[in-house]
């Protein structure tokens, strides 16, 4: 039989996708294999209209050891690391355009790129006993680019003692400072997955869509263009047909139909 998918697809009929990180034997490790095969996939959601939420999972005891220390290792030229590390970017890069909110299942340890995947999500549940960790430090190699994601959720000094000690830290200290939204038991992992899926599921896609796109961009921003993005922002999605019938609806004192 062929050798199973290093990333596997499902998608159920409410527009919920699921891509789970397939090579449990290596901690889920970032291959060249699984970095293509994510983008691929992405772009598939991307281009899917009826999308509505992507959840990203892992198989195993591990949700990511971050990069392939192997394969690095493998090949030590400049170029073959900048065409790695650029790979990495496109896939941090295409979770937060999708129009559609990105949100990791963490069922065990997140290390280095790991880590990176979970802080480039929009959202983040996992168990009590997992872990997290940019530990490329403790190799000589300080983590750059998680340090990116990093760094845009978590404060800064939080953010740059993960990166220059290569520390763990607890589900619940990573709650505090910022990097997840619910930490739950392992039997609870899939129920809190699917009240924040169904949460989602119950607003109007478009508000959503324009929300996440203009949530990140306006972080890069100085204030005044943020708030003069964001007005701009509003005013549109106050055109949409969801909106103004949500509007509508509470001056009606009933619940909106944004089924039509």
């Amino acid at each position: 039989p062929p050798p199973p998918s290093v990333l596997r697809r499902e998608r159920d009929d409410r527009g919920v996708w699921t891509l789970t990180l397939n090579r449990p034997t290596a901690f889920n490790a970032l291959s060249e294999e699984l970095l293509h095969a994510l983008r691929d996939a992405l772009a598939d959601v991307a281009a899917d209209a009826d999308a509505r939420v992507l959840v990203l999972a892992a198989a195993g005891r591990a949700f990511c050891a971050g990069h392939d220390l192997k394969e690095m290792r493998a090949t030590p030229s400049l170029d073959y690391y900048q065409a790695l590390f650029g790979l990495c970017g496109e896939v941090m890069l295409a979770i937060q355009r999708l129009p559609v909110p990105v949100l990791a299942r963490v069922q065990g340890t997140a290390t280095a790129a790991g880590c990176q995947l979970v802080a480039q999500c929009d959202l983040a549940v996992t168990v009590d006993s997992a872990r997290f960790a940019v530990s490329g430090i403790n190799l000589g190699l300080f983590c750059s680019t998680p340090g990116v994601a990093l760094s845009r959720n978590l404060g800064r000094k939080d953010a740059f003692e993960m990166l220059v000690t290569g520390d763990f830290i607890s589900a619940d200290e990573a709650r505090v400072r910022g990097l997840l939204n619910r930490v739950v038991p392992e039997a609870a992992l899939d129920a809190e997955v699917e009240r924040l899926v169904a949460a989602i599921l119950s607003k109007p896609r478009t508000a959503v869509a324009m929300g996440k796109a203009l949530f990140y961009r306006q972080l890069e921003h100085g204030i005044e263009a943020a708030y003069a993005d964001a007005a701009q922002t509003m005013a549109c999605n106050m055109m949409d047909a969801s909106a103004l019938e949500g509007v509508q609806a509470f001056i009606d004192k009933r619940p909106p139909d944004w089924a039509t």
